[in-house]
């Protein structure tokens, strides 16, 4: 901890983690086979507008404006590297705009994760300050003027108690570091929710766009409803 590109992955202790091994380890794959570069970006507790629903800010905004109990594992006891959208988008169109290389130091004998033969490269976006899960409770509680009603439960299988990203590698090759704290990320992230919550179409357009980002077919008529929803959002 923190947690770095170097670290050895190979032994996931729930099925997401599983799945984003699986999803880095195919993009190394394809680079190999088809020598198409491939640059991975993970990704620590994004939030802001347009969140998913599935995402502790929205699920947490959701259930204290409707004033039902919010389950918090762990006794209250996690830690989250919340990373703000705007800060991961920045973070994003400079890594996608150099593309990277193979590593000359390779050693297959005694690999390192972070590096490869192939064009193939890893990037930790975080805000490398984790904050305990009831400071964004407090910081929800504090916005939207109302308390949280608290149902304290034992930590879940599957879950870390604490995540923090080591961006070194993002910070000396492209000079930007992930840094909103959560407080005003927070201030931003409810604007945007009182306006979802006001707003029928954005609610209805909102199930559409999630189920169709599922469809690669669906693509073209998707941007067709993100274009509609950034107007009744932003």
């Amino acid at each position: 901890m923190p947690f770095s590109e170097h670290d050895n992955t190979d032994h996931p202790v729930s099925l997401y983690a599983a799945a984003k091994k699986s999803n880095e380890l195919m993009a190394h794959t394809y680079n190999h086979l088809y020598g198409l570069p491939t640059t991975g970006l993970r990704f620590f507790t994004v939030y802001g507008p347009w969140g998913r629903p599935d995402m502790v800010p929205m699920i947490f905004a959701k259930v204290i404006m409707e004033g039902t109990p919010i389950d918090v594992f762990n006794f209250g006891g996690m830690k989250r590297d919340f990373t703000y959208i705007d800060d991961f988008v920045a973070a994003m169109m400079r890594v996608i705009n150099k593309i990277g290389s193979s590593s000359a130091s390779f050693d297959p004998m005694n690999p390192d994760p972070a590096t490869s033969n192939a064009q193939y490269r890893l990037f930790n976006v975080g805000n490398h300050q984790p904050g305990g899960l009831m400071v964004s409770i407090e910081a929800l509680e504090r916005v939207l003027g109302k308390k949280a009603i608290t149902n304290f439960l034992p930590m879940q299988a599957g879950y870390y108690s604490t995540t923090v990203a080591n961006t070194l590698k993002l910070q000396v090759l492209f000079d930007i570091s992930p840094d909103k704290p959560i407080a005003k990320g927070i201030v931003r992230f409810v604007k945007s929710y009182r306006r979802y919550r006001a707003c029928t179409v954005c609610k209805w357009l909102f199930v559409v766009n999630s189920g169709l980002s599922q469809v690669s077919r669906g693509v073209r008529i998707r941007a067709s409803f993100v274009s509609i929803w950034n107007g009744c959002i932003l």
